[in-house]
């Protein structure tokens, strides 16, 4: 018995050994790890968006513009005139160029998926012609192919208009040439065909270049309590509970509208497969607008994505947007097997109405019918025969039920 406490050290010993071995183990793994992280995304810290950056940007771009190389209603405000200022730096990474500036003391948002003008792919009929050889036909004939190509959409030569404005000059090829690099960018070509027939997509300003220029507008966070700040949109007059419960009621209009304007408006359903927060905002009219529109395709578009080999359904989810695999034949289904309103629903309004809003925070009139509502709006189920009479009942019930609780709120006052 006398040898036990000897023994008992030589455990306490060991086990603090392999403790701190653990530990040694434990610390070397995060350093192996960060190390990887760093290697793998080193653009994340490389690619800083600085004012330098920025600067340096929009440089080199009146420098192309004083060459002749391009140009856009905005380049002589910017270039020369100096009433398009610079002010920050937004984003810059390979994928896109977001700076913000101040153009005749209103904030603008300047963007391009690439910062020099000679990566985008050159035109090469404007090497070949002279300066005003090139038929205006045969423009109108090159948009339509490539607006056919990036977002699926069959137009006719008069609806070309937003994409192509300019008429014959002396500045006839850089306009051309600039007008080529925009068509690059499948973004300005949504917001130009649609700002003229939607209040729910961002309005291009102008451009200068391969740079295009749109309305500031905050967007929404997931971490923010609202989703929106509501105070940015329209001042601190929402500071009460009751005007940020009423100002909430009207954006969820708002997305109603979207949805239907989307879904029925256009000669093609809309789709939108990346709904979340940072990819809308809200104008001081409480109007909602789409401002990231990477993910959203017309119905010829999001029958392609969707249509692909799988095993089973979760290959055939993509993003927001799902479909159906037929084991069959082993190809996921060309129909969207849920809709835009499902998804609004389910990461939107389920913030806004559940029982975990409830409190001093946000509370609704009708807020037990509300919540009832969403539910079921987010759980239509999948695509079949009364499909279409589901999600039309559960828009109707949650327009009405948000009309009532603004009549409410209205008489409260």
């Amino acid at each position: 018995m006398r040898g036990i406490p000897g023994w008992r050290r030589l455990r306490l010993s060991g086990w603090r050994r392999c403790t701190l071995a653990f530990l040694l183990a434990w610390a070397a793994g995060w350093v192996v790890l960060s190390a990887l992280l760093f290697l793998l995304h080193g653009s994340v810290f490389s690619e800083r968006c600085t004012d330098e950056d920025g600067r340096r940007i929009l440089a080199r771009l009146c420098l192309d513009y004083s060459s002749g190389a391009l140009t856009g209603d905005l380049c002589e405000d910017l270039c020369v005139a100096q009433k398009l200022v610079y002010k920050h730096c937004l984003y810059y990474d390979r994928g896109k160029k977001v700076i913000q500036a101040d153009w005749r003391g209103q904030p603008i948002i300047l963007k391009s998926k690439k910062e020099i003008f000679s990566s985008y792919q050159h035109l090469s009929m404007l090497d070949e012609a002279e300066t005003q050889d090139i038929p205006e036909t045969e423009i109108l004939l090159m948009i339509a192919l490539e607006v056919k190509n990036v977002l699926g959409l069959e137009l006719s030569n008069n609806s070309t208009g937003p994409l192509w404005t300019r008429r014959k000059g002396p500045h006839w090829k850089a306009q051309v040439a600039s007008m080529w690099s925009l068509l690059q960018q499948e973004e300005y070509i949504f917001f130009s065909l649609l700002q003229d027939f939607s209040k729910h997509v961002l309005r291009i300003i102008g451009s200068c270049g391969h740079f295009y220029a749109v309305e500031y507008l905050t967007a929404g966070h997931a971490w923010h309590k609202t989703l929106f700040p509501l105070e940015n949109i329209v001042g601190p007059s929402l500071a009460g509970r009751r005007s940020r419960v009423r100002a909430i009621i009207d954006i969820a209009l708002s997305f109603l509208d979207m949805v239907q304007h989307f879904d029925n408006d256009f000669s093609h359903r809309l789709h939108l497969c990346d709904i979340k927060p940072e990819n809308f905002a809200i104008r001081h009219d409480l109007t909602v607008v789409a401002i990231d529109v990477d993910m959203a395709f017309f119905e010829p578009k999001m029958r392609d994505i969707l249509e692909q080999n799988c095993t089973g359904d979760e290959d055939c989810n993509f993003f927001d947007c799902f479909s159906k695999c037929n084991l069959k034949i082993r190809r996921c289904g060309a129909q969207r097997a849920n809709n835009n309103l499902q998804v609004i629903c389910d990461k939107i309004f389920r913030r806004w109405f559940s029982p975990s809003l409830r409190g001093s925070l946000v509370s609704f009139p009708l807020q037990p019918q509300l919540q009832k509502a969403v539910q079921e709006c987010a759980e239509l189920g999948h695509v079949d025969a009364t499909m279409h009479q589901r999600t039309l009942k559960s828009l109707i019930e949650l327009n009405h039920l948000l009309r009532v609780s603004q009549q409410e709120l209205q008489r409260a006052e």
